[in-house]
């Protein structure tokens, strides 16, 4: 049966994304003494995760975890300290949940150092927990285009999991739809997990998707047309031939943004 969002229930999920991600937000961040703590992370990106950001990476609250939709988002935090921490600070990408009700994000120390002025990092390590502020800014993947990987708990033919990597711009992916490559019936997938979907209704041969991409209030369909071959294989990673670039539209008031430089 083909799937229909109706505008009301579009709404809902577009509504879901937070306009005023990109406004500074006060808190405090503390770290993981090992990355391996992340890797194991709700977001389900498993060994994956350390190749991202160059292994900056984060556990974010609940309010910023937004039950799954908020894996994958890029975060620029700064300390307050001027005479330990640059003005850029550093930038991560969420992979797991805190539930730390201290600090906003607990990050990896890779992460935390990079935060302090050249000479400082072992000195801002000592810190422990920190004063940040901090603002979701756009994810860059250069030239990599957005990629679904085959989970490996998916069971052919009855079975599909996947998630989705190289996630750009400053979005959250909502709705998830799958149909075979030249057929007009679609299935939809539910959020497993953190950034894991899943179907038990899986179409045969070669698998085309859409899904619905939010941006601050603004969401719309993409759609990649060929995506998993007939034969697809768990534990690889599919090419969607598609780049995600859009940007939040700030719609907040008033919206500080610190004069901050974005990176």
């Amino acid at each position: 049966m083909a799937v229909k969002f109706l505008p009301f229930l579009l709404f809902l999920l577009v509504s879901s994304a937070t306009a005023c991600d990109r406004c500074v937000h006060q808190s405090k961040v503390a770290y993981f003494s090992s990355a391996s703590a992340l890797l194991s992370g709700a977001c389900g990106y498993g060994d994956l995760a350390i190749g991202f950001n160059g292994g900056r990476l984060a556990a974010a609250i609940p309010s910023l975890y937004k039950e799954g939709a908020g894996c994958g988002a890029c975060y620029q935090i700064r300390c307050k300290d001027s005479t330990l921490c640059s003005k850029e600070g550093t930038t991560v990408i969420v992979t797991d949940l805190n539930t730390n009700n201290q600090t906003d994000f607990v990050i990896s120390s890779r992460a935390f150092m990079s935060m302090a002025n050249k000479g400082k990092a072992k000195d801002v390590l000592k810190l422990g927990i920190a004063d940040v502020e901090y603002k979701r800014v756009p994810c860059d993947y250069k030239s990599k285009n957005l990629a679904i990987r085959v989970e490996e708990s998916s069971q052919k033919p009855n079975y599909l999991a996947i998630s989705f990597l190289y996630q750009g711009g400053q979005t959250e992916i909502v709705a998830v739809d799958i149909a075979q490559v030249g057929s007009s019936t679609w299935n939809f997938l539910s959020r497993n997990h953190g950034a894991i979907w899943d179907t038990s209704r899986v179409p045969t041969g070669a698998l085309q998707f859409r899904f619905v991409v939010t941006a601050g209030y603004d969401g719309k369909w993409n759609w990649a047309k060929s995506v998993l071959p007939a034969d697809w294989k768990n534990g690889v990673i599919y090419d969607t031939g598609l780049q995600i670039t859009d940007i939040a539209q700030e719609a907040c008031s008033p919206c500080d943004d610190g004069n901050w430089k974005l990176h």
